[in-house]
């Protein structure tokens, strides 16, 4: 069942039915905490999940923050909004029993972005993310040690929303930060395709063993 929380997030838990990693599923705009629950378990079938709904609004669908037009952020709510996910993520932790240091992210569009500014603002919350369609959330004054911290990265090359080069670009701001950073180009738009599925589960197998 969809649970609120103090933090405004409503959202689901899933249980797991191992000690591996938990995935924090971060959707994309118009999209809810059910959304993402299914590619959940493509990736890492019997994994715990953790699914939160945007707070924000936009024309009646859910968002994690605000903007004032295509790739126009508003970078206020970002750093609001983006602080109020990580004390979600960390009551969670404690309320549901999962262990923290194993916690990946998978973020599609609008969902990505708000998992890159975890991963610039709280280095150490974060034990690796899956991001679908990301750009730069935000330049920070100076890039956090992501030492040894996997991301993978999935673009399109004929998205119309998220330009293949704004992927690219964050992938090198990622990569400068130190983080072991994956690409994968879809040759279509900004919707999921099986590749990127199928892409993502491999990269996960093999990059699960080494979380921290």
């Amino acid at each position: 069942m969809t649970a609120p929380d103090a933090s405004g997030f409503a959202h689901r838990f899933v249980p797991g039915n191992s000690e591996g990693p938990t995935l924090l599923l971060l959707h994309g705009t118009g999209g809810d905490e059910n959304d993402l629950l299914p590619l959940g378990r493509e990736l890492l079938p019997g994994a715990a999940m953790l699914s939160p709904r945007g707070r924000v609004l936009e024309n009646g669908m859910p968002r994690f923050f605000r903007r004032f037009g295509e790739g126009r952020f508003d970078l206020e709510d970002l750093k609001v909004q983006t602080e109020l996910l990580a004390t979600f993520i960390r009551e969670a932790a404690a309320k549901y029993g999962f262990d923290s240091s194993k916690l990946i992210a998978v973020g599609y569009s609008n969902g990505a972005n708000i998992a890159g500014s975890l991963l610039l603002t709280e280095p150490r919350l974060l034990a690796g993310a899956i991001l679908f369609r990301p750009m730069i959330p935000f330049v920070p004054e100076s890039l956090p040690d992501l030492s040894a911290i996997p991301v993978y990265l999935s673009a399109g090359r004929r998205d119309p929303i998220i330009p293949p080069q704004q992927t690219s670009a964050l992938a090198d701001m990622l990569t400068n930060a130190g983080a072991a950073v994956s690409m994968h180009w879809h040759n279509g738009g900004h919707e999921l395709g099986e590749d990127d599925v199928v892409s993502a589960r491999e990269w996960l197998a093999k990059t699960k063993t080494h979380i921290r």
